[in-house]
């Protein structure tokens, strides 16, 4: 694991401005919540990789979940859209409540699920195939919608500038996507899923693979987008937590330890596994 001095070194930039930019914004209306997770396990088999985890994911805000290598961070994403069950021998005991509705539920359909709780993972990953508009579109046609040329023009053009790509590639929507840089790439992945409107979108260390100028640009993102809709994002970077998080969850071999504020888990976390963390003497 990166150390926190370097990472801090690395995301000062980044830190200050977004400190400002969240020292200047009003204070938050008090917000429902968006998600219920209820003894939520998720197995490998017979092996539990997530341990009987509640939580509740409000809506316009985002939640952190941080943790070491290995701990069930990024399965535990996995398993609120769906996403768990399609490894083989995988399987989700417990309730995950959408709106109030168990995405597990017999009669809910997975491909619908996902259309609500859109993922984005560690590297980016355009169709190399696909235009950049193609690879916006092809999220409706996952989510089985089929809407007009004209509509999906207006769709693609509405998740690009949501993803604050717009006017960086309106010019060239026919080109394809491997020519633009990594930031560009993982930011068009986001446009791809935030063309369904999901309620949630699930950003899994959307920024390990890149420099610091478009992580720079995926926070800023995902700060502008809790003020429509929830947000859970896995990092390992305790600084990026801090920055654009306003609740976090740590996670260790399984268990969640500790679910706060963001706050308060930086500066007064109630468990010394979390402190010991996020002081970096372990993980």
């Amino acid at each position: 694991m990166t150390s926190a001095a370097t990472e801090s070194r690395r995301g000062q930039g980044t830190s200050t401005h977004l400190r400002a930019r969240r020292a200047d914004a009003p204070v938050d209306p008090p917000t429902r919540p968006r998600v219920v997770v209820e003894e939520l396990s998720a197995l490998f088999g017979k092996t539990r990789a997530v341990k009987d985890v509640s939580m509740e994911l409000l809506d316009k805000r985002v939640t952190a979940i941080i943790g070491p290598s290995g701990c069930g961070k990024s399965t535990f994403l996995r398993s609120l859209n769906r996403m768990h069950e399609t490894i083989s021998g995988a399987s989700v005991t417990g309730k995950v409540l959408l709106d109030g509705h168990d995405i597990y539920a017999p009669e809910m359909n997975p491909a619908s699920v996902r259309k609500h709780v859109g993922m984005v993972f560690q590297r980016p990953t355009p169709f190399p195939t696909m235009s950049i508009r193609d690879n916006v579109a092809a999220g409706l046609r996952v989510g089985r919608l089929d809407p007009s040329r004209s509509s999906i023009d207006e769709i693609v053009e509405k998740a690009l500038r949501r993803a604050a790509l717009w006017d960086e590639v309106k010019h060239r929507l026919n080109t394809s996507a491997v020519g633009m840089s990594g930031g560009q790439q993982q930011r068009l992945c986001i446009a791809r899923a935030l063309a369904t409107e999901p309620k949630v979108l699930l950003l899994d260390e959307p920024t390990a693979s890149l420099d610091p100028i478009s992580t720079q640009s995926v926070e800023e993102l995902v700060w502008e987008l809790r003020a429509d809709i929830a947000v859970v994002i896995v990092t390992h970077n305790m600084q990026q937590a801090a920055r654009v998080s306003d609740f976090t969850a740590f996670f260790l071999h399984g268990d969640m330890v500790e679910f706060s504020p963001t706050a308060e888990i930086f500066t007064n976390p109630r468990d010394p596994r979390t402190e010991s963390y996020i002081t970096v003497r372990f993980g």
